[in-house]
């Protein structure tokens, strides 16, 4: 999802959000909140998703790796 994406949604998002907590707040200020929460919770998102899919690269290289050696082991010599 874009950063512009990101933003618009942010909008709807503050005011989704400033209504579940009942909370009045003004228009910009709803923006603005919905905005920064979307941009937070979109860039967090896409790093926890990337260290995941960098770790399940790394846990799937180690598990590669280790079968070589066994095949290695087993039919090599």
């Amino acid at each position: 999802m874009g950063i512009i994406l990101l933003i618009i949604v942010g909008a709807a998002a503050g005011f989704v959000a400033t209504r579940l907590f009942r909370w009045e707040a003004d228009i910009p200020t709803t923006i603005v909140i919905g905005m920064a929460g979307a941009l937070l919770g979109g860039l967090g998102l896409r790093l926890i998703i990337t260290m995941a899919g960098w770790m399940a690269g790394f846990v799937g290289a180690i598990l590669g790796a280790v079968a070589l050696v066994w095949l290695w082991q087993r039919f090599g010599r």
